[in-house]
Parts: C-alpha cells; sequence; structure tokens
C-alpha cells in the first residue's frame, strides 16, 4: 500500500488537483480519497484497465524561491492525484465505469475545484549508484 512504484517509460501521467470547499480538511476527505484510490487500483490495475501505479499528496505550503519563477504566492489547490497509466483511453474508461464515479463523487462532494490533466511522458531517470569515481553526497 505504501511501497515504491515504478513507472515504465512511456506512461501517460494524470495530474488531478483538488481544491476543497472551504471548512473542509483533509481528515474530512481522507476517507473517501482511501476508497476512490482502492478501486481505482484493485479494479482497473494492470491488464483489467490499464492504471499502473497513483500517489495522493497534500500540499504542505513550500514554494521553492530557487526553482519558481513569476507568481510564487502558492498553490490554488489542496491536494493532488498523480496517476499513471497505459493511455489516456484506459483512463477515460475507468471514470466512466459506474464504480468509480460512485467513489468520485463522494470526494467531489467536498470540494469546490478539480482538474485532471493529462501528460505524455517524455524523459525519466534515476540517479546511477555511487562509484569509487563518484562519492556520494553527504546529507548537510
Amino acid at each position: 500500500m505504501y511501497g515504491p512504484i515504478t513507472i515504465p517509460y512511456g506512461g501517460k501521467m494524470l495530474f488531478n488537483t483538488i481544491k476543497l470547499k472551504p471548512g473542509v480538511t483533509y481528515d474530512d476527505v481522507e476517507l473517501a480519497l482511501a476508497e476512490m484510490c482502492h478501486v481505482v487500483k484493485e479494479t482497473y490495475g494492470g491488464e483489467k484497465g490499464g492504471f499502473i501505479a497513483g500517489q495522493v499528496f497534500r500540499f504542505a505550503g513550500f514554494v521553492s524561491a530557487e526553482g519558481s519563477v513569476g507568481n510564487t504566492e502558492g498553490a490554488n489547490h489542496d491536494l493532488v492525484i498523480v496517476t499513471y497509466w497505459k493511455s489516456f483511453e484506459a483512463h477515460e474508461r475507468s471514470h466512466a465505469d459506474a464504480i468509480f464515479k460512485e467513489k468520485f463523487a463522494a470526494l467531489a462532494a467536498m470540494c469546490s475545484e478539480t482538474h485532471e490533466l493529462g501528460y505524455d511522458m517524455i524523459w525519466q531517470g534515476a540517479p546511477e549508484a555511487a562509484t569509487a569515481e563518484q562519492p556520494a553526497l553527504k546529507a548537510a
């Protein structure tokens, strides 16, 4: 449930931003979010529906001064759901299914906005293992 994920090159990424209604907290949406994610994972995973993996993040309030250009006031959303799929078509089929719609509706009732945007993967990489010529960085 909380293990690492592996995303094959060429996967499609859906980035869903969620703005909670005033007065609604993460604690209020936690169960609805967990149920929705569980349904996606178990119902549409792998060959059953094209779902590869997903992650949920809560905005921590951090805005990088080093990595930001322009307006740095913060995010206009509270949560993001990042999912990886074999195709956009597989994603759309899953989200048109009554099982998903029921779970998403429970979450959406507590949201003022959600936006789900699809992206094509164009690069991925990880650091190479440290060698004798490349000593590992020490934590500060």
